[in-house]
């Protein structure tokens, strides 16, 4: 079980991974300049750059790839040797060290012998926290996925901010209509993985007395995970990430029309002028640039040095 785990994890998960930061991180710098409006609670926010918005999905799969690494040094301790309890009863001393070599040897990895047998036996503790590392970077994937899914949606009526790759047509009774398939594919994988976890969980909890006997389950749920992330995770990357394109005008248009831009004016006119400048924006369905005006809150000259995206996407200085 931990030979299989760790042989799949490092030959298929992490290559996998890998990709897709480094497609991410590139995505990161070619939109390094491209200022957009942020949103939170699904709401109008503070702008951003498309950039630093890609910079926090690289990262996120830069952390999961930290997080599955972190475990295998449990996952490479071996139980063979334990027998039945843990004891070592039936084999010549220096067996469990031998056989975790052999392991090693012929894998290239660093297998070792368990340093507790009963422990090893008795529960699957790294299997189980192995998983929790592959349940954390499903949650990471479904994040990323959906948010680059709803920043393409349309092509008319949606935010429209990001293209997707047109890999197949999407409706048979809609046409020209392409469905973001592989951000959907990736989600449902998250999906499953998420539940395997739960899996993997009771199973590791019912290690009764002197051996945990719930191994099938946990290790069945446990490759499922990382073959599922791993093929997931290079299908997205080669489908979906590689391809993504940004709308610029689309994001400037959204940038430019959003009442939050008044959030700039707040150090010079306060909280409640802004307030009210963004109010009347919205209720008479004008530019902040207007309503300002009209309030008598700003010049069109003082509205123009104080309000521009550019400068609103760091600390001040």
């Amino acid at each position: 079980m931990h030979i299989a785990a760790a042989t799949e994890i490092t030959s298929r998960l992490i290559p996998s991974l890998k990709n897709l930061h480094s497609s991410l991180e590139s995505k990161s710098f070619e939109f390094k300049d491209i200022v957009k409006i942020g949103r939170t609670h699904t709401q109008d926010a503070t702008p951003l750059t498309l950039g630093q918005e890609f910079g926090g999905y690289a990262t996120q799969v830069e952390y999961g790839l930290n997080r599955v690494a972190c475990t295998l040094p449990r996952i490479y301790q071996l139980a063979q040797g334990g027998t039945a309890v843990g004891t070592g009863l039936n084999t010549k001393k220096g067996f469990d060290v031998k056989i975790a070599a052999a392991v090693a040897e012929e894998t290239n990895l660093p297998f070792v012998t368990a340093e507790n047998k009963f422990e090893a036996l008795a529960a699957h503790d790294a299997c189980v926290e192995t998983s929790g590392s592959l349940n954390t970077i499903a949650t990471s994937l479904m994040k990323i996925a959906n948010d680059i899914r709803f920043l393409g949606s349309g092509p008319r009526c949606g935010l429209g901010e990001l293209s997707l790759p047109e890999n197949e047509p999407g409706s048979s009774i809609m046409p020209g209509k392409v469905n973001p398939t592989q951000c959907e594919a990736l989600t449902m994988v998250c999906a499953q993985v998420m539940g395997n976890h739960v899996a993997v969980t009771i199973g590791g909890s019912n290690g009764h007395f002197e051996l945990n006997v719930f191994k099938p389950v946990i290790a069945s749920a446990l490759l499922h995970s990382i073959r599922l992330i791993a093929d997931a995770s290079a299908s997205f990357e080669k489908n979906c990430v590689r391809g993504i394109e940004a709308n610029r005008e689309r994001i400037s248009k959204l940038l430019h029309e959003s009442l939050m831009l008044v959030t700039s004016l707040n150090p010079k006119i306060g909280y409640d002028n802004a307030a009210a400048v963004a109010k009347r924006a919205h209720k008479e369905g004008c530019t902040l640039k207007h309503a300002a005006m009209k309030l008598g809150v700003l010049t069109s000259e003082e509205f123009d040095t104080l309000v521009v995206p550019e400068k609103m996407i760091g600390p001040s200085d």
